[in-house]
């Protein structure tokens, strides 16, 4: 693992901490280290849910690093994607398409361009009050190709989203859970706290029901309510009929009839 990422394991929780002073910018082996750790938590039967953040208050991500793009040593401005930036793509995470595990975004700072895209890539955004988002590319030649033209028009109205790809305007934390970008905004001695209280909640949980909902939201999506039934019921999806099928179906079923706790095995 990078020195830039930091892992730390904790039960069935995987905490994931981008490292890179001076504001945590993302070069290529970032990214692949950030990959690994993501694929680490998709391999892994032990894991159940991540979160990833960033060290210092300053800054979550400001993004792809400028600097060595343009250094060039070992990538460069163009078709960035013919570069191996691992099996996730940018930050890891932005394209990693099996990934069908909870991720928990706990911003810290700023987050803008690539740092916005790895913070939406999650399931779950919890932000420090001081913490903002920005798309800045505009200005600097190139778009936010990695999950700011895919899915911030997504969580935001159309109009909104257009003033931060066309206008690069900051966005402060609480105006973005107004329009329901991300889930939380607490004062940034609580962050971490929130994270591991949602990422404990999940891995209590019926593994195998967390990830069968991640996999159905991801695959129905852009399918109106009427084909997304139907394309449940054709048993296209790996998870979802493991899921009704599964011990965990029956223990937690007998578990609220005894009015006791669930032991989910994952199985």
């Amino acid at each position: 693992m990078s020195e830039a990422v930091k892992t730390r394991r904790e039960g069935g929780i995987l905490e994931i901490t981008l490292d890179r002073p001076k504001v945590n910018a993302i070069d290529r082996a970032t990214s692949i280290a950030l990959g690994e750790a993501f694929c680490e938590l998709r391999d892994d039967p032990a894991l159940r849910v991540a979160i990833v953040t960033a060290a210092g208050e300053k800054a979550f991500s400001a993004g792809w690093d400028l600097k060595a793009a343009a250094s060039g040593e070992d990538e460069e401005v163009g078709l960035w994607w013919e570069t191996d930036y691992g099996p996730g793509s940018f930050a890891g995470i932005t394209e990693l398409w099996d990934l069908n595990k909870p991720v928990i975004a706990a911003v810290n700072g700023l987050a803008i361009g690539g740092g916005l895209e790895l913070a939406i890539a999650c399931d779950l955004i919890v932000c420090a009050e001081h913490a903002y988002f920005a798309l800045p590319e505009v200005p600097l030649g190139i778009v936010p190709d990695s999950g700011g033209l895919q899915r911030v028009p997504k969580r935001l109205p159309y109009n909104i989203a257009m003033e931060m790809l066309l206008l690069g305007r900051r966005m402060e934390a609480r105006e973005a859970m107004h329009y329901g970008m991300i889930n939380a905004v607490v004062p940034a001695d609580e962050l971490m706290p929130k994270a591991r209280e949602w990422a404990r909640t999940i891995a209590e949980g019926a593994p195998l029901a967390v990830q069968s909902i991640k996999e159905i939201m991801r695959e129905t999506e852009s399918m109106s309510v009427r084909e997304s039934f139907e394309f449940l019921r054709k048993g296209q999806l790996e998870l979802f009929p493991k899921v009704l099928l599964s011990e965990d179906a029956k223990e937690g079923v007998a578990a609220f009839a005894e009015k006791r706790k669930a032991d989910f095995k994952g199985k």
